[in-house]
């Protein structure tokens, strides 16, 4: 090809120049993206979305809740036998000494509450088992009545 103006170009030449130019653009067309050198400015190309497995946390009638109730049974839990309580100042608790008596609003006889994480869940009466005490429950809280403390705070 040569430099010369298109309007000095004689009719033979300018169809064969444009016949050239058909043949490139047809060529380009043809050609895939992807075998030309990749942009740096473009956007990768987004990651295919696929479906994510899950677990089926539906109770299996074989199983029932025994299933979900194996999940929590190691999990430890702080348990609470409570003789009694009161409320005094510190300066009396600064005066405690060996030997001091402390008053409790429980009668003597009384039963115990047991606290599982501060929750009342049952009563019971002190024991003696091996040279060891225990307790002995007398009344377990049922979830009605939990709700029903938990409602009156406490």
């Amino acid at each position: 090809m040569s430099d010369t103006p298109a309007s000095e170009l004689s009719q033979n030449e300018q169809d064969a120049m444009a016949a050239e130019w058909e043949a490139a653009l047809a060529q380009q067309a043809a050609t895939p993206l992807a075998t030309s050198e990749p942009d740096p400015f473009d956007a990768p190309p987004a990651p295919r979305a696929m479906p994510a497995p899950f677990a089926n946390f539906a109770p299996t009638p074989e199983g029932g809740a025994g299933n979900d109730l194996n999940m929590v049974l190691d999990i430890p839990v702080q348990l609470t036998v409570e003789l009694g309580r009161t409320r005094i100042p510190i300066k009396h608790i600064l005066q405690l000494a060996q030997g001091s008596v402390i008053e409790l609003d429980a009668q003597a006889g009384e039963p115990m509450d047991v606290l599982v994480n501060g929750y009342l869940i049952a009563q019971g009466e002190v024991v003696v088992v091996n040279d060891k005490f225990g307790i002995r429950l007398t009344d377990i809280v049922t979830p009605s009545e939990r709700m029903r403390r938990l409602s009156r705070g406490g």
